[in-house]
C-alpha cells in the first residue's frame, strides 16, 4: 500500500546523453549490417547492462587490438582512442568504426592545437579513465594529468609561460573547479579551454541532482561502477545535502535497510544508463510503499548526433543495393 508521506524524486535529465546513444547505436548497427561478430575495443559504454545485451547480440568486448582478428570489424568506444590505435587498426587491416564521442573529440582537437602552438597541458582527470588515456596520447610529450587538488598542489611543470587546463568530460564540474583553482593560485599565466570541456550532459545529470539532495533522505543513484559520472552524482547528492546516497546497478542492489527511516528519496542514473533499470528501481521503491513521485526537472536535451560517417556510408550503400 502507497504511503502518502512517502516520495520519489526523480531527477530530469537523467540516463542516456547523445553520445552515449550514438555508441549504442553504432554497435546495433554494425551488427545489423556486417553481421556478428563485430568487435569493441573496450567496453563501448561503461554500463554492464549495455555490456552483457550486446554481448549477447554477437558483440565481442576486446581490451586490445592484437586481440581482434586481421579484416575484421572493430567499433572504438565512446571515449576515444589514442591515434596509435588508429595506426595499429590500419596495420591490422581492420574495418575501425570510430564512436569516440564528439564531445570527447573536441578536447582531442584542443589538444592538438594547443600542443602545436607550444604549450604544455595539464590535463585535469583520472590517470586510469579509457578517455584520459585517449586524450593523453594525443600529445604525450605535452601533458601532465593532474588528478586531483593534492597533485595541483604539488605539480611541477617546466615553463609555465605557455600553459593551458583542459579536462575530462565526466567530472564532477565542482570538484574540477577546485582542482584549477589551485593551479590558477600556483601558476598566474593558466590559460582555460576556449569552451567548457565537461559534457553538457554530466554538468546537467549534476545539476538536476543538486536541485533535489537537500530534500531526500538517500539518492540513489543508477550506474556502474566504472562510470565516472555515475560516481560522481554520488558525491555531488552527499555534498549538496543528500543525507545519504547510494550506487546501484540495478534494482537487485538496492538495500531494504537503506530506507528504513526514510520518507524522501531521490532517484537518476548516469549518462549511460538505460530508462528501463531507472523503471525498475521505481517499481521497487513502489512496492515499499513509495508511491507519490515528482520530477524535478533542471533542463531540456534535445542534441542528437549523427552516426559515425563510415557507417553511415555503408549504411546508404546497403539501402541503395536493396532499392
Amino acid at each position: 500500500m502507497n504511503n502518502p508521506t512517502k516520495k520519489i524524486l526523480l531527477a530530469a535529465p537523467r540516463g542516456y546523453c547523445a553520445g552515449v546513444d550514438r555508441a549504442v547505436v553504432t554497435v546495433e548497427k554494425a551488427l545489423e549490417l556486417y553481421g556478428p561478430p563485430v568487435y569493441v575495443r573496450k567496453e563501448i559504454v561503461h554500463n554492464k547492462h549495455v555490456i552483457q545485451d550486446l554481448q549477447g547480440r554477437g558483440a565481442i568486448f576486446v581490451d586490445e587490438l592484437h586481440e581482434v582478428p586481421e579484416g575484421s570489424t572493430v567499433v572504438f568506444s565512446a571515449h576515444g582512442v589514442a591515434p596509435n590505435v588508429h595506426v595499429e587498426a590500419a596495420e591490422r587491416n581492420l574495418k575501425a568504426i570510430d564512436a569516440t564521442c564528439p564531445l570527447v573529440t573536441k578536447v582531442h582537437a584542443e589538444v592538438k592545437r594547443f600542443a602545436n602552438e607550444g604549450f604544455q597541458i595539464l590535463l585535469v582527470g583520472h590517470a586510469d579513465h579509457e578517455e584520459v588515456v585517449g586524450t593523453a596520447g594525443e600529445a604525450p610529450d605535452a601533458i601532465t594529468v593532474v588528478q586531483d587538488v593534492a597533485e595541483a598542489a604539488t605539480i611541477d611543470v617546466a615553463d609555465s609561460s605557455k600553459l593551458v587546463w583542459l579536462s575530462q568530460t565526466t567530472l564532477s564540474v565542482d570538484e574540477a573547479m577546485q582542482t584549477v583553482d589551485v593551479l590558477k593560485s600556483r601558476f598566474p599565466n593558466l590559460l582555460s579551454p576556449p569552451s567548457d570541456d565537461i559534457c553538457y550532459a554530466t554538468q546537467n545529470r549534476q545539476v538536476a541532482v543538486k536541485a533535489m539532495a537537500a530534500q531526500c533522505d538517500v539518492v540513489i543513484v543508477v550506474g556502474s561502477g566504472n562510470s565516472s559520472n555515475s560516481v560522481r552524482l554520488v558525491e555531488v547528492a552527499l555534498v549538496a545535502g543528500a543525507k545519504n546516497s547510494y550506487r546501484v546497478d540495478d534494482a537487485s542492489e538496492l538495500r531494504e535497510e537503506w530506507f528504513t527511516t526514510t520518507t524522501t528519496v531521490g532517484v537518476t542514473s548516469g549518462a549511460s544508463v538505460p530508462e528501463q533499470l531507472v523503471d525498475e528501481v521505481l517499481a521497487w521503491l513502489a512496492a515499499r510503499g513509495y508511491g507519490a513521485l515528482e520530477v524535478v526537472k533542471t533542463a531540456d536535451e534535445t542534441l542528437i548526433f549523427s552516426l559515425p560517417p563510415e557507417l553511415r556510408r555503408d549504411l546508404k550503400a546497403a539501402e541503395q543495393a536493396k532499392a
